[in-house]
């Protein structure tokens, strides 16, 4: 498909919008408001709006390879802090995918690539929980109990990150989703979440 097309694409869908909804982009520009934060996987198959039904202006959208959320990675934190304190997000969803390449990366021999560096955070999740992990009996199950550890742990930084924190009182509820390209469905994996925090590294007490 060349650019062209993709140019093509977009007038279509703008005439269309406009047919459906008048004054729909009017009302886009004169201001954002969106109820959620999406941090996703960069993955092409796990498009946020569209995974949930909703359209353009309702979700504010952070993406990045396997959806981490490292406390070094200031994209993520100022993507965070502006959703938290100046759009008023009420809801944060972190988002992974079973099949992410991220995550399948993860448990081979690093390569010495850019993104070996990446998900070394990854790394850490899989020697960290790797009982947990090899109780699964197969290669495949594995990786997908991974997935669902990664997206638990990614959570619990969230709401340990400062920005949470320091909003407490805003009331800011963080959910643990996992999508399955395999048949469209999201899962909610929040209440695995307290499993897991009792297990993170960075929560246990001297």
């Amino acid at each position: 498909m060349s650019i062209e097309h993709l140019l093509e694409n977009n007038r279509a869908w703008s005439a269309r919008m406009e047919r459906e909804r008048p004054g729909f982009f009017k009302g886009l520009a004169s201001q954002q408001k969106p109820r959620y934060l999406w941090i996703g996987c960069a993955d092409s198959r796990v498009p946020a709006n569209e995974i949930i039904g909703l359209p353009p202006g309702e979700v504010f959208v952070h993406r990045n390879v396997a959806n981490l959320v490292v406390h070094s990675d200031l994209n993520c934190l100022a993507v965070l802090d502006f959703a938290v304190n100046a759009l008023g997000v009420e809801d944060i969803i972190v988002c992974g995918h079973y099949g992410c390449g991220g995550v399948q990366a993860a448990l081979q021999p690093t390569e010495g690539r850019i993104v070996d560096h990446w998900i070394r955070h990854i790394r850490d999740i899989a020697k960290h929980y790797k009982d947990d992990i090899e109780r699964e009996p197969t290669a495949t199950a594995q990786t997908r109990r991974l997935c669902e550890l990664n997206v638990a742990v990614q959570v619990v930084h969230v709401r340990e990150s400062p920005v949470l924190l320091a909003a407490r009182s805003k009331g800011v509820q963080v959910h643990g989703w996992i999508y399955d390209v395999g048949d469209g469905l999201l899962r909610d994996l929040t209440p695995i979440v307290d499993e897991v925090r009792a297990l993170e590294p960075s929560c246990r007490l001297s």
